[in-house]
């Protein structure tokens, strides 16, 4: 079959065969009978023509069926992800797994770095001295056999037609595509020989899904396809107007999740870290209900068992366990400025993509995939909606290496809060769950 009658299906709104979406695939990954404009032209056609959830489906496991599939069968218990589309201040990665991991669930971790203002769990980890993400195969069963949990990046030979594709969809506005992007997460968690997911697909200004109807599409599409493949899959839609936690920026996100660990966490990330946990624990047939699950995350979180869990995972890894009591160990700027508050009040606005933004001014973020980071930069909410400032309290505590950045930062910061004379309505972080 032509690549060019593929493309022809497709424009003029026909659903694709199994076989046809077969030779896309194979092109990506291998270049046979596909130049990259037809490659190109395909996303474009899916882009504005969409896909039926079977199309969908096929494309997902033709993408995860690319590369290596995992087969962690001969690791005793349930093996449970769960994946975020990426916010402002989420960490909850750092503070779950451990936490599943402690109740009996194996959690085979394969993360990604941030681009843009959405952080990344593999450059949080690498914040900690010493911490491999890059780990062999052996060694990532082995961290799964000994502490239960492996937070790895994903490797060259896991879905490679993904790779393909998500660069192509990045250069030709092809990104905001349902299908293309249920199919880009699912094939990743599929090779990586899970049993269940959970989806926390984020909703706001600091999400990639600004409005509810857009997130919850991408949600049910999660939920459809993961499940014809075989996949547990549940989703959460949880907001992301505000950042999580208080601490954004690799290093402090670290500290904010060991904290988390130690019970001193903030509310709102302590919160959605159990709630997706929990989940975690009852697809894995761990717990019966909500309520069960949750007493089990909260009893693996203030017993301790948790941080525990986390500091086996980074000596297993290579890092310094020792930074999960002493922060002055991890990458540090030794530069600071304040952005205050200009009169008393209430913060009634804090915009999480402005935030996210300036913290990727200051280095520590991407905007391309090539780009480092600086570990070290970030931003500390002193205040956040709902609590009462008077003028000249700090807003922002703002940790930077270069001056220029931090000039270049500052306006987006000034203006991404807003104050009010009355207290403002506090919305649940959960919006919704799909199952």
């Amino acid at each position: 079959m032509r690549a060019a009658d593929i493309i022809r299906t497709k424009r003029d709104g026909g659903e694709l065969t199994a076989a046809e979406i077969d030779s896309f695939v194979r092109g990506a990954t291998t270049g046979a009978a596909w130049a990259p404009y037809q490659l190109s032209a395909l996303l474009m056609a899916v882009f504005l023509r969409g896909m039926s959830p079977g199309e969908t489906a096929h494309l997902t496991r033709a993408m995860a069926d690319s590369g290596k599939v995992l087969d962690l069968s001969d690791i005793p218990g349930p093996k449970v992800d769960k994946h975020s589309t990426g916010g402002v201040g989420d960490k909850t990665s750092l503070i779950l797994g451990p936490l599943a991991a402690a109740c009996g669930v194996i959690v085979p971790m394969m993360s990604g770095r941030g681009l843009g203002h959405s952080g990344g769990t593999l450059d949080k980890l690498e914040s900690i001295p010493g911490f491999r993400v890059g780990l062999s195969e052996a060694e990532f069963r082995s961290a799964l056999r000994n502490v239960g949990i492996g937070m790895i990046g994903q490797t060259s030979d896991v879905a490679p037609a993904d790779k393909t594709l998500y660069a192509m969809r990045d250069v030709t506005s092809t990104v905001e595509s349902i299908p293309l992007i249920t199919a880009s997460i699912l094939s990743k968690k599929i090779a990586e020989g899970i049993n269940g997911l959970v989806m926390d697909v984020k909703c706001g200004h600091g999400a990639f899904m600004k409005t509810r109807s857009s997130a919850r599409q991408l949600a049910e599409s999660l939920v459809r396809v993961g499940t014809a493949n075989g996949l547990k899959t549940v989703a959460m839609l949880t907001a992301m107007d505000v950042p999580l936690g208080r601490y954004v920026g690799n290093t402090l996100e670290v500290i904010e999740s060991i904290e988390t660990l130690k019970g001193n966490g903030p509310r709102d990330l302590t919160e959605l870290s159990v709630l997706l946990a929990a989940q975690m624990v009852k697809l894995a047939g761990l717990a019966e209900d909500d309520d069960e699950a949750t007493r089990k995350v909260q009893t693996a979180l203030y017993s301790g068992a948790g941080l525990e869990v986390f500091r086996r995972c980074v000596e297993e890894q290579g890092g310094d366990p020792h930074t999960l009591d002493d922060y002055s160990r991890l990458p540090t700027t030794h530069r600071t400025m304040l952005v205050v508050a200009p009169r008393s009040g209430f913060v009634s606005e804090m915009v999480a993509g402005a935030i996210g933004v300036a913290s990727m001014v200051l280095g520590g973020g991407r905007e391309r995939a090539e780009d480092g980071v600086d570990h070290a930069v970030g931003i500390i909410c002193r205040a956040k909606p709902g609590e009462k400032v008077r003028a000249g309290d700090t807003i922002y505590e703002v940790h930077y290496r270069s001056s220029a950045k931090m000039m270049a930062a500052l306006p987006l910061l000034e203006e991404s809060f807003t104050l009010a004379d009355t207290p403002p309505v506090i919305e649940p972080i959960l919006m919704e769950e799909l199952a």
